[in-house]
């Protein structure tokens, strides 16, 4: 069973009030507070996760595992709009990202789809993030640390009007405000036979997205949207939540082709 280590972030869990408290080990030293008394940290290193920690008053907290999603919609210090888990995962999935893969995007927002990339690409895997506002930078560095991930992580302060230093990378996203500006940068970037992924929050924008990537080597351009119903855990009633998640955002796909050759055969 894996044992909780000084970098890790854990959840506290009480049981009787089914109350979370997040916390960081790298960043919080000494004792933790809660409403049913304190806590050691420093005894929490090793212990087994699914164990519990008792509070100097005896009160008992079971010891689980922060999650990429937990700490997503948790613990994310958030600057910007994120990509949100029911978006995130199937990006990843259309991408085809893998472990040991190479993976560009831009921008870095405040770390959510970067934390997903660098969670699935590895620890011989790379995120090479393009950023133009070094704040971002900052803050989703520091969000990532808080998930171990940050080495996983290249950031590059760079406009990317002035294209991608790599070649040959495994999968492209663009989450900007004009994409169909870079998808020439992302074209000669990627590997033939992979795919680009685009996000975009409005339907003009997909229109201009798709007249550039018509006008490129792509095959299966796709768009959609991903609407996501939870339903109450009740038993006896069982319908749908009262409110729903649905549109956070369009996301257009695309498979790079070779470049014709002098001939005009692809």
């Amino acid at each position: 069973m894996a044992a909780v280590k000084e970098t890790d972030t854990v959840i506290l869990y009480d049981p009787e009030k089914e109350k979370k408290y997040f916390l960081n080990l790298s960043l919080s030293k000494g004792k933790f507070n809660t409403d049913r008394g304190e806590i050691e940290l420093e005894s929490l290193i090793g212990k087994p996760y699914g164990s519990f920690i008792e509070t100097h008053k005896g009160f008992k907290y079971i010891i689980l595992p922060c999650t990429v999603v937990d700490f997503i919609m948790h613990k994310l210090n958030r600057l910007t709009q994120i990509v949100y888990p029911k978006d995130a995962a199937f990006i990843a999935l259309k991408l085809n990202v893998k472990p040991g893969d190479t993976v560009i995007e831009s921008g870095i927002g405040s770390g959510a789809m970067t934390a997903v990339f660098a969670h699935i690409v590895g620890e011989n895997g790379k995120v090479i993030s393009y950023e133009k506002r070094e704040e971002f930078i900052k803050n989703a560095l520091s969000n990532l640390r808080k998930l171990g991930y940050e080495n996983r992580v290249i950031t590059k302060h760079k406009d990317i009007a002035e294209g991608f230093e790599e070649t040959e990378v495994d999968a492209v996203f663009l989450d900007v405000r004009e994409p169909w500006l870079y998808i020439h940068h992302a074209y000669k970037a990627l590997k033939t036979g992979n795919m680009l992924g685009i996000l975009v929050p409005t339907v003009n924008q997909i229109i201009e997205t798709l007249k550039k990537l018509q006008e490129l080597p792509f095959m299966d351009i796709e768009v959609c949207e991903i609407l996501l119903r939870k339903y109450k855990t009740v038993p006896e009633r069982l319908r749908p939540e009262d409110r729903m998640p649905a549109h956070t955002a369009f996301l257009i796909f695309a498979r790079k082709l070779p470049q014709e050759t002098e001939n005009g055969s692809l």
